[in-house]
C-alpha cells in the first residue's frame, strides 16, 4: 500500500502554494490504517512533502508508533514474514530520476540480499497520472529491477488500473489503481483490483511465483459518490470491464500475462 498523503499536525510545504491537491490528515488518523489491518506502506510519492519535512518526520514516527512499517528510497525495510526475509524498496521517479535509479536500484537490491534478504519487492510512483498502460522507461526500469534481483514490482500514480506483465519468471504490476482515495469526491473511474500473489521459498530460495489472482473492485460502496469503501465487483459486467481494460493495455507490453485469474485454484 502506498500512502499518498501525511499524517501530521505540521503546517502546509511553502513550496507547495501552487499545488491543486496538498493532503493532510491529523495524527489520529492512523488508526484507519491498524484498524484495517494495514501493516505496511511505502512513502515515495508526490504527496509526502505536502506539509514539509517536519511533517514528513512526523508522518513517518506517527507510523512507527502505531506499529505501521514503512519504507522509502533512503529507508529500505528488511523484516522477516513467516520465517523469510522480505525487502521492501520504495522510489519515485519524478524529476528526472530514472537516469540514477537504472544504477541505483540493482545496487540496493544486492545490499539488501547482502544483509539477509531472501524476498525482494520493488515499489514505484511513476508514469503520468490518468495512463491505463505504462510508458518506456517505466518498462525499461521494471525489468532492470528484475534483473537485478527482485521478485516483484508493483507500482501507482496514474491513479487507474494497468495490465501486468511477466519477465524472466516475475510479475511486474504496473499500477494498482487506487484504494482509499480521498482526493475526489467521484472519480471519473472507480475501479481498481487487488492484487495476490503466493511465493515459495525452498532451502532459503525463492523460487518461482506460484501464481497470482485479483480482485476486480470499485474504490466506493456507492456509485454516486466515493464513500471510501473498497468493494469487489460482484456482477458479471463489472468484472468484465475491468478484465478487458487490463488484456486490451496489455497490447502495449512486450509479456502480458495471458490471463487474470480470479480465485486460487482456477
Amino acid at each position: 500500500l502506498n500512502f499518498e498523503g501525511t499524517l501530521t499536525t505540521a503546517s502546509r510545504n511553502r513550496n507547495r502554494s501552487n499545488y491543486s491537491f496538498l493532503f493532510r490528515a491529523d495524527p489520529s488518523y492512523v488508526s484507519v490504517l491498524t484498524d484495517n489491518s494495514v501493516e505496511f506502506v511505502t512513502l515515495e510519492n508526490n504527496h509526502v512533502l505536502d506539509m514539509g519535512e517536519d511533517g514528513y518526520a512526523q508522518t513517518k514516527q506517527v507510523l512507527a508508533d502505531a506499529g505501521v512499517g514503512y519504507a522509502c528510497t533512503t529507508e529500505p525495510a528488511l523484516f522477516t514474514l513467516y520465517g523469510v526475509n522480505v525487502a521492501i524498496l520504495a522510489y519515485q521517479t519524478f524529476d528526472g530520476a530514472y537516469e540514477t535509479l537504472y544504477t541505483q536500484v540493482p545496487e540496493d537490491i544486492a545490499s539488501m540480499k547482502e544483509q539477509g534478504a531472501q524476498l525482494v519487492i520493488c515499489a514505484f510512483h511513476w508514469g503520468d497520472e490518468l495512463d491505463y498502460y505504462p510508458n518506456d522507461k517505466q518498462q525499461k526500469m521494471a525489468k532492470i529491477a528484475i534483473d537485478g534481483g527482485a521478485d516483484l514490482v508493483v507500482g501507482h500514480h496514474s491513479h487507474r488500473i494497468n495490465p501486468i506483465e511477466i519477465y524472466n519468471g516475475k510479475y511486474i504490476v504496473y499500477s494498482l489503481g487506487n484504494f482509499v482515495f480521498a482526493g475526489n469526491n467521484k472519480p471519473s473511474d472507480m475501479s481498481t483490483f487487488i492484487f495476490q500473489i503466493k511465493f515459495n521459498v525452498k532451502d532459503g530460495e525463492v523460487t518461482t511465483p506460484d501464481g497470482f489472482i485479483i480482485i476486480p473492485a470499485r474504490i466506493s460502496s456507492n456509485t454516486s459518490y466515493n464513500d471510501f469503501a473498497i468493494t469487489p465487483y460482484t456482477k458479471y459486467e463489472n468484472i468484465e470491464s475491468v478484465l478487458t481494460v487490463l488484456k486490451k493495455n496489455g497490447e502495449h507490453l512486450d509479456n502480458p500475462v495471458d490471463e487474470y485469474p480470479l480465485s486460487w485454484g482456477n
